[in-house]
């Protein structure tokens, strides 16, 4: 029996036999049957932002259009005198509607990568943007006052949210997270005061309980990212796809705070734990298959090491981690196989992506 490809679905789509909607839902059925990673590179992971350029072209649209809206309404704000909150709330309400239609248009029907992207943050900013006009004040916020604005930022994150329910795109997943890791450090600013300086986001030997927020709230996000990773192994469906932006919001979260509280130390005792850190989450990944995870981390933390220290130690520490990097990225699938196969009696490897 011949088997249809790509090129036949195209063409039944163009004849009206088939929508896109209905194409996409059958392609997915049959990677699923044929365990939808015979297409790939042994031990490649899939990953998309855009399917074509149109979708590009479409991205620079909304841009623009963005722009438009939000120099328009900064004109008309800037015009009038008592109803600034008003007007910046009417304002946001609009841009609601016109952003959820745009998404039922480009995400719902044509089932647009990029443009779901470019509205999942435009929809998060409107509603930011809006309910903080709404809610925040203005006068605590100068006094280094934030009690008005965990409410707002509750709120914008339940916006995205509920934008996600609807649209499932799995960059909001993202969004969402970032959403909670926001307010949790909001609320401990309002406990603690504000943090001094960057790194104390990532320190646990800082004052205040940001290191420990980000730390419980990176551990949430990567538990969130497994639920959906082990619920579709073969990376099938969107529930891959959300696990992949959650990884990659849980990495930083995971490791910077691990990692540059140890290289903070400066000790050849932290630098020895600090390699068997690095060593244990690339184990991880290697494990999860998530270069993403991966890469993240390790991104994250070349850039805050040398934003916060610019010691001798911190350059070594980024020439190992490049190493690092590529040695995995060459021998990534061996790897994989090879530490996996004893693991065979202590993991779920069904609920795993398959080895090569």
């Amino acid at each position: 029996m011949t088997q249809l490809d790509q090129n036949d679905l195209r063409a039944a789509v163009g004849s009206g036999l088939l929508t896109e909607a209905q194409a996409a839902t059958l392609m997915a059925l049959a990677h699923s049957r044929r365990g939808a990673r015979e297409n790939l590179a042994p031990g490649d992971e899939p990953f998309e932002l855009f399917k074509g350029f149109n979708e590009i072209f479409i991205v620079i649209g909304l841009l623009i259009l963005a722009s438009g809206w939000a120099g328009v309404t900064a004109v008309d704000l800037a015009g009038s005198v008592g109803g600034y909150q008003a007007k910046a709330v009417y304002s946001a309400a609009l841009g609601a509607a016109a952003l959820w239609g745009l998404a039922e248009y480009f995400i719902r029907r044509r089932r647009m990568i990029a443009p779901a992207i470019a509205l999942s943050l435009m929809w998060a900013a409107n509603a930011g943007i809006g309910l903080t006009a709404q809610f925040a004040e203005p006068f605590m916020i100068a006094q280094n006052d934030f009690t008005s604005l965990p409410l707002p930022f509750a709120l914008a994150t339940a916006a995205v949210a509920l934008f996600w329910l609807r649209f499932r795109v799995p960059f909001a997943m993202a969004l969402i997270a970032m959403g909670v890791f926001g307010l949790a450090l909001l609320m401990g600013a309002i406990r603690a005061g504000t943090p001094a300086s960057l790194g104390d986001l990532f320190l646990l030997s800082a004052s205040g309980p940001f290191a420990w927020i980000t730390l419980a709230v990176g551990l949430a996000v990567f538990a969130m990212a497994m639920v959906f990773d082990l619920s579709d192994p073969h990376r099938v469906t969107r529930r891959s796809a959300q696990g992949f932006w959650l990884h990659v919001v849980a990495a930083p979260a995971l490791v910077n705070t691990i990692a540059l509280s140890l290289l903070a130390k400066g000790t050849e005792t932290a630098n020895l734990l600090l390699l068997g850190v690095l060593l244990f989450f690339a184990l991880v990944a290697i494990v999860i298959d998530r270069r993403s995870f991966l890469i993240a981390a390790i991104g994250y933390s070349v850039t805050l090491a040398g934003t916060v220290f610019s010691s001798d130690g911190a350059a070594m520490t980024i020439l190992v981690l490049g190493l690092v990097l590529v040695i995995l990225g060459a021998f990534w699938s061996r790897i994989r196989a090879a530490l996996l196969a004893p693991l065979s009696n202590v993991l779920p490897l069904d609920r795993l992506p398959p080895s090569h």
